[in-house]
């Protein structure tokens, strides 16, 4: 839910500091979310959302001064495996990605950008509806991929070719920086973390698990961005 979103995340207070655009779409159905095939035989509403997406870039570019160079897009859950779609899709708008706690339905066999995008994900190890290890979840019987694999095959389609360089640790938090890269990969893995937004607005424990406060997700966000404009 965009409401939902926009407090979880805090993008709000970022844009008010330093002076950018948020975007909260609306995907569709009850509850809301953006429609990822489970295979490539199954994409066209896919296409369907990047078209009202790519549509809505379009309307911002129209009513406001956004600069082209620099928009951005990152989601949770659903929302993060829509930011993959996007970078696949529209890799020639999207200056860079982000996502946590994705759910990565798109078939990467299928992304065939125009350039590669610059990507910052984030994931718990205890995460209770998109877990980490793969396989189906305690809320959905689908084959989620082991992240780990996910990110060493999303690196290895950025040109990433060396290997990744730890990044310093954040108490239960680690991160990977891949290198040689075309597009650059970063990916934190959150110890014990949930379902949820690292450093954002808690959701309920009982549901998606532990919020963890020893990384904000937004602002590592936004200083990935900063170094990523399109080419």
């Amino acid at each position: 839910w965009p409401r939902n979103q926009m407090d979880i995340t805090q993008w709000n207070t970022l844009a008010d500091q330093y002076g950018f655009i948020v975007v909260y779409p609306s995907g569709t159905g009850f509850p809301k979310r953006w429609r990822l095939p489970q295979s490539s035989s199954n994409m066209p509403q896919t296409y369907d959302d990047v078209k009202f997406l790519s549509q809505l870039i379009d309307r911002m570019q129209q009513e406001y001064n956004i600069d082209p160079q620099r928009i951005y897009v990152n989601g949770l859950s659903n929302g993060g495996g829509m930011s993959v779609a996007l970078g696949c899709e529209l890799s020639n708008r999207i200056a860079a990605a982000g996502s946590v706690a994705g759910a990565y339905f798109y078939p990467l066999e299928a992304c065939r950008p125009i350039r590669p995008v610059p990507m910052i994900a984030f994931h718990g190890t205890a995460d209770p509806i998109v877990p980490f290890e793969g396989g189906p979840s305690r809320s959905f019987e689908l084959d989620f991929p082991y992240i780990p694999d996910w990110v060493d095959v999303l690196a290895d389609r950025n040109g990433c070719s060396g290997e990744p360089r730890a990044l310093p640790a954040r108490g239960q938090v680690s991160g990977v920086e891949y290198t040689g890269c075309a597009a650059d990969v970063v990916f934190y893995t959150i110890n014990q973390g949930g379902h949820t937004w690292p450093g954002g607005v808690p959701l309920p424990e009982g549901i998606t698990g532990v919020t963890s406060t020893e990384i904000d997700a937004t602002r590592e966000m936004w200083d990935f961005y900063q170094q990523h404009p399109l080419p």
